[in-house]
This record gives C-alpha cells, sequence and structure tokens, in this order.
C-alpha cells in the first residue's frame, strides 16, 4: 500500500500531514509533480518523482503506477475520477473523500462551472485554505489510511 500525492499544488499543512503519517507507519509515500519537490530528511519512505513537463502528466504517472487499495491525496477531480474507478482511496486537501458514491456528481457540478466560466459568469475562487481545512483533511486522511492499511492486511493473508 502506497501514498501519492499530486504535489504540484498540494499545500504544505497536507504535506506535513502525510510525512508524519508517513513515518510513524513506515508506509512508502510518493509526490509527483512537474518539478522537484522537497523532502524532509527524516522522511526516509517518502520520494519525490518529477515528471516531464506538460498537461495531465503528474496525472497519468499517478494513474498509471497507483493500484487499488493505494491512497491518493489530489484536488484534480478528474484524476480523481480515475482513481476512484481503478479502485485507489481519493481524498482531497479539504478533506473531501472522492468515493464511487459521490464522484459523478462531483465531476458533474466541476463541468458545469466550467460551462458558466466559460460562458463568462464570474463564479469566484475557491477561499484560502486554513486551519479548519487542515483539521477537515488530518481527520479523512487518518480515517481513510485506516482503511487502506486494513484493505492491504487483509488482501495479504
Amino acid at each position: 500500500m502506497k501514498i501519492w500525492i499530486d504535489a504540484d499544488a498540494a499545500p504544505r499543512d497536507v504535506k506535513e500531514v502525510v510525512f508524519r503519517a508517513a513515518k510513524r507507519l513506515d508506509l512508502v509515500t510518493i509526490l509527483v509533480a512537474n518539478s522537484p519537490v522537497g523532502v524532509p530528511a527524516n522522511a526516509t519512505t517518502v520520494r519525490s518523482v518529477v515528471v516531464r513537463e506538460g498537461a495531465d502528466q503528474a496525472d497519468r504517472y499517478i494513474v498509471n503506477n497507483g493500484e487499488p487499495g493505494d491512497l491518493a491525496v489530489t484536488a484534480d477531480l478528474p484524476l480523481a475520477g480515475l482513481l476512484v474507478d481503478k479502485g485507489l482511496f481519493v481524498i482531497d486537501p479539504r478533506g473531501e473523500e472522492y468515493s464511487p458514491a459521490t464522484i459523478a456528481s462531483r465531476l458533474s457540478m466541476r463541468n458545469f462551472m466550467d460551462d458558466l466560466r466559460g460562458a463568462g459568469v464570474e463564479t469566484g475562487g475557491s477561499a484560502p485554505y486554513g486551519p479548519k481545512d487542515k483539521k477537515a483533511f488530518a481527520s479523512t486522511f487518518d480515517r481513510l489510511l485506516t482503511k487502506a492499511i486494513r484493505r492491504a492486511e487483509t488482501s495479504s493473508e
């Protein structure tokens, strides 16, 4: 079982939460980005993968290398949809879990908002990432990580 982070836009707080868990539980964690991402020296199970420049290269890497039961962190809804379909546990940096029950409606809403923006309607943006977001992420991440570890233990027996 691995943890994947779509690292180009992942907040520092999210990475810190994941790094602590990876160290505590000795879990392989892979940050995937288009440019180098720093990894703490004491995070021996964490590594960074730099993909070539280009749209969706990091996404392709995660989709091609992630396996059912792995846990992924991304704010990219199309990527989340592909990963959910593949059987990964997926969470966004604000603590929302993407699942087979929720991903279709989230993608539909994203496409609708894209259409509005394309028509010139100002839709606003996300609020700045704050302490409530970090707390929500840490809580959902802990719950999904527990599920992923349990699934990995039962599938290896």
